[in-house]
């Protein structure tokens, strides 16, 4: 039993990833599936849709590597977090399609809680804030909404889980209602401190307890998947959310060490240790993970627009056809010129948390064009990144610059130019892995190590493989100046009407 199965479930598409036992990659399938937007700033998944993607590509990845049940160790699951699913315990039926992450619909409920003076409670208890990103609201949405629902769940007739507990609970048959610490910290119905659902959030949030999963270690046998799906039963040892995740494959597990995501969006992750630090520059503390039922946290920043940045100026403005152009168009801009990008298009994630703002350039000449505009698209996503570590740093004095390197991962970080950049501004070293799978990699671990394929975390740790070190390498007045540029642009936004 030499491989392990890992299930990657995105908001875009699902995934499967078999590794082998030296963690090298024997067969990868993916499957997109639909998006729903019923309504302006609603964002829904079909839950079939999430199930039926899954299973297919696992049955392709198992079919492309000539393997069976019986050479697979374990199962590990990384999912989109905040993700709510709401479902019959019966019958496994979902009452209402799955509410997204990137979903709105809560933003009165969540103003209601803030001008009612919660927020400071429920902000100590799970390391959040108020925000209709997290799944608490979306599960009293849906017992508000769908007829019945509410006595349903009363009765204890219905179960909540976000994307990893509903694929546990199908894949074993209904028999494992369970998730992990690190999905459970984004429910804003969890106390990060106890590990335990918290009873005065539940009340709050009217959420009845009967829901909710159990809540385990991330690497634990969480069960056994029904022997029809794959011709046979295999363990299902592992789970986390995908950012944690992407985490644990970066082999981040000393106090200290930064990943960095690059995506649609962007998520930075900075290792704390035993210790929860509260955020006083709006990063949310969350839970890396929990292993031994030890628990590990971090202070988590995230930027709503960074790959999404390109996208805007291939499928937007039409100046690229596709994403590899960027890098070497940005180098042909005008050096005189400094044109800045605040990508606010869905407002400012972290340390602004502002969703009013909307995006903006500034500096614009007549000789601005498509250099110009792609120099400030990546160099936005740079901006950001040190936006996040300078509250980072601020939050916890031992992430020093002179110590910090940033293990970044995802789709954007294929740009040399755009990491070279990034370790200019941001004045520290950005190491690209070997392995860019890492999120589904961090999966993988969590299942094999409960299932003895892979080793110790240390031990893992000595696995991880550079490919690329980019140092920095601008002079310290450039840079500076950069980066008041960038400041007067955010404060020139943020002083705007709608900001």
């Amino acid at each position: 039993m030499s491989f392990v199965l890992a299930i990657d479930q995105g908001t875009t598409s699902s995934r499967a990833i078999l590794f082998r036992s030296d963690i090298s990659i024997a067969a990868t399938a993916q499957q997109e599936f639909p998006q729903h937007f019923p309504a302006s700033g609603w964002v829904e998944h079909e839950p079939e849709d999430i199930w039926t993607s899954t299973i297919a590509t696992c049955r392709e990845a198992l079919k492309k590597a000539g393997v069976g049940p019986k050479d697979i160790a374990a199962i590990g699951i990384t999912n989109q977090r905040e993700t709510a699913v709401v479902w019959d315990r019966a019958t496994g039926q979902a009452v209402h399609r799955a509410i997204v992450w990137q979903d709105r619909r809560t933003a009165d409920i969540c103003a209601r809680l803030k001008s009612e003076g919660h927020e400071p409670a429920i902000s100590a208890r799970t390391g959040l804030i108020i925000d209709p990103y997290f799944s608490g609201t979306k599960v009293a949405w849906i017992l508000d909404h769908v007829p019945g629902a509410r006595a349903r769940a009363e009765r204890g007739e219905l179960l909540f889980g976000t994307v990893d507990c509903y694929l546990l609970w199908r894949l074993t048959g209904g028999k494992v209602h369970a998730t992990d610490a690190t999905n459970a910290s984004r429910t804003l119905l969890f106390n990060i401190h106890t590990g335990q659902w918290d009873d005065e959030l539940l009340k709050l949030l009217r959420v009845p307890r009967s829901m909710l999963p159990e809540v385990r270690d991330s690497s634990a046998k969480f069960g056994d998947s029904v022997g029809e799906l794959f011709g046979g039963p295999i363990a299902i040892a592992g789970i986390a959310g995908d950012q944690q995740a992407a985490t644990i494959g970066q082999a981040c597990f000393s106090p200290g060490m930064i990943k960095s995501t690059y995506g649609t969006g962007c998520f930075a992750l900075l290792n704390t240790g035993a210790t929860p630090v509260a955020s006083k520059n709006k990063l949310l503390t969350t839970i890396a993970y929990q292993l031994g039922g030890k628990r590990t946290y971090a202070l988590e920043g995230s930027i709503f627009v960074a790959g999404a940045a390109v996208q805007w100026l291939r499928d937007g403005l039409g100046i690229i056809k596709q994403a590899s152009e960027t890098g070497p168009l940005a180098d042909q801009c005008d050096s005189s010129q400094s044109v800045y990008l605040v990508p606010a298009f869905v407002g400012l994630g972290a340390p602004y948390w502002n969703p009013r703002l909307r995006g903006a350039l500034f500096g614009l000449t007549r000789n601005t064009g498509p250099a110009e505009f792609a120099h400030a698209a990546l160099e936005s996503v740079c901006y950001q990144t040190f936006d996040l570590l300078a509250a980072m740093r601020a939050d916890w004095p031992d992430a020093t610059a002179a110590s910090t390197v940033l293990r970044v991962d995802g789709g954007m970080t294929a740009s040399d130019w755009t990491m070279q950049r990034l370790a200019d501004l941001l004045d520290a070293p950005v190491d690209r892995p070997m392995i860019q799978e890492t999120t589904a990699l961090g999966a993988a671990y969590l299942a094999g190590l409960s299932a003895g394929v892979y080793p110790e975390p240390t031990k893992f740790a000595d696995n991880w493989r550079l490919e690329h070190h980019f140092k920095p390498a601008m002079s310290q007045a450039t840079r500076e100046k950069k980066l008041a540029g960038w400041a007067r642009a955010v404060k020139g936004l943020l002083a705007s009407d709608e900001g």
